[in-house]
């Protein structure tokens, strides 16, 4: 009786431990003095986790990025290894997946020939930038690959480079001809709308495909961290009647974890259909 007594006292302070380990894995940063640490921009330059000092330094973000890509390579393997007529679960999620780039991007946009074409580096593009956003949710990871500038400048950066591309191979004399000076303006308007239509066309477009994705996924983890640092902080450092906003927060940050999620999925749709939109007007006919 004596230990069911003592067992049954102490399970409050187990499940309070429990929740503020639980916590910690959402919110990794330190209250030792027990006051309140909101998120904080240093979070996306950490330092050197794996050989540090030297070129091959590795961070947190970076292992987050390497965790990314081999999930991509494991779901794929796993999902296409044993192709049959009449899919299992798995198989149907990942040819659900490779149908949302295909048909609502490529053929819709580009049509067969030109979605054909493409289709490689949209699906890259489309689950690259979804793995990599979906670690802003995970625990442990915590945080987006996505969420600082590298990522998505080299992908906007091979956007820009395909589309330019596409342009000039479809039409190498008339490409840059028609994008600059659209036709049935007339020829004095063109001082006004050529440099529009240069800054708009090849100094907007990437910078607008990097900035909208990485401070989305910025943001996202601000808000996140926010929630759970206010919810450990109400609970754990003040108590009492704090407990009941503790509690607020905490469903506040679990119901914006699966609104990040959807912004994840939409993110990485986003990007995806702007690059296939911009090949597509490349390779438009009167260009």
């Amino acid at each position: 009786m004596f230990v069911v007594a003592r067992a049954e006292l102490h399970a409050p302070k187990q499940e309070k431990a429990l929740l503020a380990n639980a916590l910690n894995l959402l919110v990794p940063m330190s209250t030792d003095d027990g006051g309140f640490h909101g998120p904080s921009i240093n979070e996306f330059f950490p330092g050197a986790l794996l050989f540090e000092d030297t070129i091959f330094s590795i961070d947190r973000i970076q292992l987050v990025r390497f965790v990314a890509v081999v999930a991509i390579i494991l779901v794929f393997w796993l999902g296409t290894r044993r192709m049959s007529i009449v899919p299992g679960r798995f198989q149907s999620l990942v040819e659900m997946g490779l149908d949302l780039v295909r048909v609502n991007i490529a053929d819709d946009l580009l049509g067969k020939k030109d979605g054909k074409r493409f289709l490689p580096l949209l699906t890259t593009i489309f689950f690259m930038v979804l793995f990599m956003n979906l670690t802003g949710v995970i625990p442990f990871l915590n945080i987006a690959g996505t969420s600082v500038i590298g990522v998505p400048l080299v992908l906007a950066i091979v956007a820009y480079v395909t589309f330019i591309y596409a342009g000039i191979k479809k039409s190498p004399k008339n490409f840059f001809k028609n994008s600059l000076f659209p036709s049935g303006v007339p020829w004095p308007v063109y001082i006004i709308v050529t440099p529009i239509e240069f800054i708009s066309t090849f100094i907007i477009r990437p910078i607008t495909l990097t900035l909208r994705l990485m401070m989305n996924m910025i943001v996202g983890h601000l808000l996140l961290v926010l929630f759970f640092a206010a919810t450990q902080f109400f609970v754990f450092s003040l108590g009492g009647g704090w407990v009941v906003l503790g509690a607020g927060t905490l469903a506040f940050g679990l119901v914006f974890t699966l609104f990040e999620v959807l912004v994840a999925v939409l993110q990485a749709y986003v990007f995806a259909l702007l690059t296939a939109v911009y090949i597509q007007l490349a390779v438009a006919e009167e260009h």
